[in-house]
């Protein structure tokens, strides 16, 4: 691992084992299953696969959303994939996500049984197949697919970038971290502006735009991202502050972003099968 600011690239790149981050142990260049082990199965329609991170909590609020909505049919089962521990390297989860990132869920009231992964596909796949959280209504229609894909196209400036360099990266590095900075407050600027003359994402109605954006952006402006809202200045983003806090109110939220979760004072829920596993959990 070298620190100095004039580190030059090697002619042929090779992994450094030991590269001072948290996760030099499980990186690495290549993809596919490191350990044989079954994927769990529980008794609901839905199997989701996951870790409370912002990703993962898209998935979850979407299907408490639609439980709170009377959508029986969204119960689910949420099996806790521990990252850290390379969890998402086996071959059940594999099976379903190739790409070994969490989410990942599985329809088994489809023959053959459906495999997503990729949260905003899940996110899609759920509005679909409910009808549900994508305005019937073509201009807000377009509005929420707008806003949906700008969600998962800007994350990883957000989460690879700004997120790794200031919280994540063995030490200070002045420029990435400037340039992502950068980055990360045109984002916060863009959401501002828009939702200073709009309800919700699409307009007037809630939807699946909101549900990918708000664990990622309204987590952040929020202090429960990165721990950077002052280094941000995120009070300058008063109109996205606003959404922010009425989504984080909403019941759906609270329930869905504490299943798959192990840390933090406010809420951890591990596995999900039940509501009452999730009523537990908010009363501890």
């Amino acid at each position: 691992m070298s620190t100095s600011d004039n580190y030059s690239p090697p002619k042929v790149w090779s992994q450094d084992e030991d590269d001072g981050n948290k996760w030099a142990s499980i990186n690495r260049p290549v993809s596919g299953a490191t350990h044989d082990k079954e994927r769990e199965t529980g008794n609901h329609g839905f199997q989701l696969y996951s870790l409370a991170t912002p990703n993962g909590q898209k998935v979850t609020i979407m299907l408490e959303e639609l439980l709170a909505a009377g959508v029986s049919n969204a119960e689910y089962d949420a099996w806790l994939i521990n990252i850290g521990e390379g969890d998402q390297f086996s071959s059940g989860f594999v099976d379903v996500n190739p790409n070994s990132k969490i989410p990942a869920l599985v329809d088994t009231t489809t023959t053959p049984e459906t495999k997503l992964f990729e949260s905003g596909s899940i996110l899609m796949y759920l509005a679909d197949k409910f009808d549900m959280f994508i305005p019937k209504e073509s201009h807000e229609k377009v509005e929420c697919m707008n806003w949906l894909f700008w969600q998962v196209g800007s994350a990883p400036y957000l989460g690879g970038g700004f997120g790794h360099f200031y919280s994540y990266a063995p030490y200070p590095m002045e420029y990435p971290i400037n340039r992502f900075t950068m980055e990360t407050k045109r984002q916060l600027d863009v959401l501002d502006k828009h939702l200073a003359n709009n309800e919700y994402m699409a307009g007037s109605e809630y939807s699946i735009a909101d549900i990918a954006i708000w664990p990622w952006y309204g987590n952040l402006v929020l202090g429960n991202l990165y721990d950077a809202a002052t280094f941000l200045k995120v009070h300058e983003y008063q109109h996205l502050l606003n959404w922010a806090q009425k989504i984080e109110q909403r019941a759906a939220v609270k329930r869905g972003r504490i299943v798959n979760k192990t840390w933090g004072e406010d809420g951890q829920l591990a596995n999900r099968h039940s509501a009452t596993d999730v009523d537990n959990a908010l009363k501890q």
